[in-house]
Formats: C-alpha cells, sequence, structure tokens
C-alpha cells in the first residue's frame, strides 16, 4: 500500500472526521464569541455618574419660610438637620429675632419663657461653621438672663443649698437651668465681667437659701463652693476671677472682706477695675521657677520624690496603705 492510499484512508476514517467536526465548531463558536465581545464593548454606553451637588447660600437664601417648613417635617432624619440648620442660621443672623427671644426669656409667662430659651438653645447649638453663642455676648443678653433668673426665683420654692450631701442643682426648674447653662458658657468662654455688670450676684445669686445670719451665710456659701461641683459653683469661679466680681461678692456679704481683699491683692496687676478674667501668670514668673529647677539636685529630688510602689492583689480598692513611697532620706 502506497502512502497515498493510507492517507486517503485515515481521512475516511469515522473519527477522525467527527474530531475534525468539533475542532471547526469550536474554532467558529470561539470567534463568533470574540467577535460579539469586541462589538458589545465597542458599543457600550457607560452610565452617567451622578454629579455632586451643593447647598449654596444662594440656594439656602432662595427656600421660602413654606418649604423649610416642609423640610422641617419631613420624614428623613437628614433632610431635618439640614432644615433646621438653615433656619437657625437664619435666626442667629436676624437681629430682631434674637431680641424678640431675649425679651421672651424675661416675661412673666412660664411657658412663653420656656419655650424662647428652648429656642435659644437650639439656635445656638445648630449653626454652620458660626459660634452662635458670640450673638450672647451683648450686656442686652446677659440683663435679659439674669432677669429669667429672677423670674424663675418665683416658680418654685427655693432648694436647699445648705445640705452638703447631696447636689440640689438637678432639682432646680428647667429654665433656671437653661438661664445657667447659658451663663456657664458665656463666662467660660468670655469671662464674668458682662455678668457682673449684669448684677447677677446681687439678683439672683444673694437669694438663694444661704442662712439666716451673716456668719452662716458666708459660711455656706464657702462651704457649697467647696463641696459642689455644679454649673452655679463654676459661674461663682468665674465671677471670683474678676476685681469686680469679687466686690460684688463681699456687698452681698457672701465672702469676707479679709478675703476679697487678698484675693484682690492676688491678682494681677494688669486687670486693674476692668474686671478681666485672671489670665497666666507672667512669662517672667514662670521662668523664674524653672531657673530653681536647673540643678542637678534639684531635679535628683523631684524624681526621688515621684517614686513609689502600689501593692495590690485586686481582691480590694485600692487604699492609701497600698502605695508605699520610697524613704525621702534615702541616698539615690
Amino acid at each position: 500500500m502506497s502512502w497515498r492510499a493510507g492517507l486517503w484512508a485515515f481521512a475516511r476514517d469515522e473519527r477522525v472526521i467527527m474530531v475534525g467536526i468539533g475542532l471547526a465548531t469550536f474554532s467558529v463558536v470561539n470567534t463568533m464569541m470574540t467577535v460579539l465581545t469586541m462589538i458589545r464593548d465597542d458599543n457600550e454606553i457607560p452610565p452617567a455618574e451622578p454629579k455632586t451637588q451643593y447647598i449654596t447660600q444662594d440656594t439656602e437664601d432662595s427656600l421660602e419660610l413654606d418649604t423649610l417648613t416642609k423640610l422641617v417635617e419631613h420624614p428623613n432624619f437628614s433632610i431635618r438637620d439640614i432644615a433646621t440648620k438653615i433656619l437657625c442660621d437664619r435666626v442667629v443672623n436676624d437681629q430682631g429675632a434674637i431680641t424678640y427671644l431675649l425679651y421672651g426669656i424675661t416675661v412673666k409667662s412660664y411657658d412663653e419663657r420656656l419655650h424662647c430659651l428652648r429656642a435659644l438653645s437650639l439656635i445656638t447649638n445648630q449653626t454652620f461653621g458660626f459660634d452662635g453663642l458670640s450673638k450672647l455676648n451683648t450686656p442686652k443678653a446677659y440683663s435679659a438672663l439674669v432677669r429669667s433668673l429672677e423670674q424663675s426665683l418665683e416658680d418654685a420654692e427655693l432648694p436647699v443649698v445648705t445640705n452638703m450631701h447631696w447636689d440640689e442643682y438637678f432639682l432646680r426648674d428647667t429654665a433656671e437651668r437653661f438661664c445657667l447653662k447659658f451663663l456657664q458658657e458665656l463666662t467660660g468662654k468670655y469671662g464674668a465681667n458682662l455678668l457682673v455688670k449684669a448684677k447677677f450676684v446681687e439678683k439672683w445669686l444673694v437669694k438663694q437659701k444661704w442662712g439666716d445670719t451673716p456668719e452662716m451665710r458666708k459660711s455656706n456659701f464657702s462651704a457649697y463652693k467647696n463641696v459642689r461641683n455644679n454649673r452655679i459653683v463654676d459661674i461663682v469661679t468665674r465671677v471670683e476671677q474678676c476685681r469686680r466680681g469679687l466686690r460684688a461678692l463681699e456687698r452681698s456679704g457672701l465672702v469676707d472682706r479679709d478675703n476679697s481683699r487678698r484675693r484682690m491683692r492676688e491678682l494681677p496687676d494688669l486687670l486693674m477695675e476692668v474686671g478681666d478674667v485672671i489670665g497666666e501668670a507672667p512669662p517672667t514668673d514662670i521662668q523664674l521657677r524653672r531657673a530653681r529647677e536647673h540643678s542637678a539636685e534639684e531635679r535628683r529630688l523631684r524624681r526621688q520624690h515621684r517614686e513609689a510602689m502600689v501593692l495590690n492583689d485586686g481582691t480590694r480598692p485600692l487604699a492609701r496603705e497600698d502605695i508605699i513611697e520610697r524613704d525621702h532620706g534615702s541616698p539615690a
């Protein structure tokens, strides 16, 4: 048999024919899939990315009051929050609205006072990049807050301030605590000068039940400052950090004259009559104190005094007897 006959016989074999048909089919299908994929990729339309839209000041100003009212009542929390902030921004920049609210906290009607106090609290805390509290740092605002405290004296019976075993602050009326919250934040940031000028000591602080005799009033007032840790104590601390405040406390009979005069002498000379808050000590004093610590002996003693060991197995609370300090007389 010649090689031609053998080749012809191999080509006529059914198995070879089936393999050839399979390979041809696979090639055609693969080619069609590749071509279709290329056509699909060339004609694909990518989805348009949403453009980020920011609420500009012009957009906020164009919103009508009715629209903002509907947005404030929207079920979505984020929309309500944004609408509330926009409203607060408008109010805090409207001097007429601030004046109306300040007048509202001084009226005799308890409900109106509380409503205006809540509104002031909202607009001072819900502003975009703006310190809403600065709008209340005016003599008119301090006078209004003190007047509101005066009105609160008639809303309920005065709490007991002479019991040193419990804090009466959280038993005070809500409107009174709102005013004290504002005054604490204002004096903590801007000092108590304007507050003292508004006669906070004479109109509200001195009217608390400190005692029947001058000695009892001074004693209870001093104990209250030392024991309590509330907003009233924070405000009184700021009042005591200006000369005008110390004079007001002295005239009201809440502090001793000698104690008041000594505190005045301790104030920096630069404060004089302006009633500013006590600042940091002059840089020269700091430098002098540090110069005394530069010696090696001073550093050794300070390091030795800080050395201690605590022995406690965790079965009982940590007590003073668990701390063993190094004998200060031992050599380094």
